[in-house]
């Protein structure tokens, strides 16, 4: 979670900058974060760091995927001192790309509902796809994988590659189009659903609720089946 303790200000005063200034440090911040958008940093996504780095609320030493290289971006920026990353937000390492597993995938899509940048491509009950080129390495899709079928692999030519040495401005921007984008149509959506009024009257949605359930119940039977092929393959493994 963020670091206790306020990092300070730029002009000494105690006080980070207000008005113009601190909309251009904001944007200045924000230029110099990857736009992973992993959350490594304890913030909902990486603006919401750069906002709090520039209210002077938060260390700049919480971002690994943008490394070392990364810290004395944002000291330069902020006036912080340098600091070694906090190992509380994890180390800087080689970057990493999705990749799923076709054989063990089951398309429950909760892999696409997570990941920030739109990079998974699928369908229900359909395999999905990984968008190696949009894939920011953020391992989200890791944990509510059902099947354990995704894997972080080393992209082409970048085995041993960290921080900004892996990863480009221009990368970083196109990042944060895909997520600004995907976050505007998610607001969308959910508007438009409390918006919409209901079709159905109550006893009709009381006759499709059985048939609900029990498509409720074919999907958990599915994933129980899955995660079952998915431990006899580990155990085959071992």
């Amino acid at each position: 979670m963020p670091g206790p303790g306020s990092p300070g200000a730029r002009d000494g005063s105690g006080a980070p900058p207000r008005g113009p200034d601190k909309a251009s440090l904001l944007q200045a911040i924000d230029q110099a974060l990857p736009q992973t958008q992993c959350r490594r940093c304890g913030y909902a996504d990486c603006r919401a760091y750069a906002q709090a780095l520039a209210d002077g609320q938060a260390h700049i030493n919480r971002c690994p995927p943008g490394g070392a290289e990364g810290v004395r971006r944002l000291a330069a920026i902020t006036g912080q001192p340098l600091l070694a990353l906090d190992p509380q937000c994890g180390e800087e390492a080689p970057r990493r790309l999705a990749w799923i597993d076709e054989a063990a995938c089951i398309g429950c899509t909760l892999c696409i509902q997570a990941c920030p940048v739109d990079a998974i491509a699928g369908a229900p009950r359909r395999m999905h796809g990984v968008i190696a080129d949009w894939c920011t390495g953020c391992e989200l899709c890791l944990a509510p994988c059902p099947t354990d079928c995704i894997r972080m692999l080393a992209p082409p030519h970048q085995a041993q590659a960290t921080g900004w040495e892996a990863w480009s401005a221009e990368q970083a921007g196109q990042a944060r189009t895909r997520y600004e984008r995907r976050s505007r149509r998610i607001e969308q959506e959910r508007a438009e659903a409390q918006a919409r009024p209901p079709v159905a009257p109550p006893h009709a949605a009381q006759a499709a609720e059985p048939a609900e359930q029990a498509a409720q119940q074919r999907k958990q039977a599915m994933v129980r089946a899955a995660l079952e092929r998915a431990r006899l393959r580990q155990a085959s493994r071992a």
